[in-house]
């Protein structure tokens, strides 16, 4: 029994593509160090870094998602923080490690012209961007490399230490001098 293959098509204009993919540059903005925490803070540029009003609401929810979702959980007080200027709007979620190899993830997101405005997109399914997850994978590498490999002895710091870096950098707040 033979069935010919009828190539998926968006059903609308709403879903066809407007650009091809192309890399966008990850950095680490920071190591932020809260009470208990310590969470690498990245940059996903679509154009520039993620400007300071956003990175500060980024933080402002995570650590109202840490002290709310993870309070009860067998966690290691580490974590990442994704901030991403994207073209559409903003997009940041906060990651953590539990139970040895489980992370827990959290999305928001908010109008470009409103980065304070961040909502808690979780619920609603959206997981992430194909650039969020770039940052993810390094974050499950690393993780793997430097506890999960050791369990006698595991290096929280050298985890922390282990930060993506994809490229040149744009410019924005956020941006270190040329060279």
């Amino acid at each position: 029994m033979s069935h010919s293959r009828t190539p998926v098509r968006p059903e609308s204009d709403r879903l066809a593509m407007l650009d091809p993919y192309r890399p966008r540059h990850i950095r680490l903005l920071e190591l932020w160090r809260f009470p208990g925490w310590a969470l690498k803070v990245y940059g996903i540029a679509w154009k520039d870094m993620p400007g300071p009003g956003l990175v500060a609401a980024a933080k402002r929810v995570a650590q109202d998602r840490i002290m709310t979702s993870a309070v009860h959980e067998s966690h290691y007080g580490v974590g990442f923080l994704g901030v991403h200027a994207d073209k559409l709007g903003n997009l940041v979620f906060v990651d953590w490690w539990a139970d040895e190899h489980h992370l827990h993830h959290h999305v928001y997101s908010s109008p470009l012209d409103q980065p304070e405005a961040l909502e808690y997109r979780t619920p609603a399914g959206l997981a992430a961007s194909v650039w969020d997850l770039e940052v993810v994978a390094h974050e499950r590498d690393a993780w793997v490399e430097h506890v999960l490999r050791r369990p006698k002895t595991w290096r929280l710091e050298a985890y922390l230490a282990d930060a993506l870096d994809t490229g040149p950098r744009p410019k924005g707040r956020f941006a270190l001098p040329q060279e």
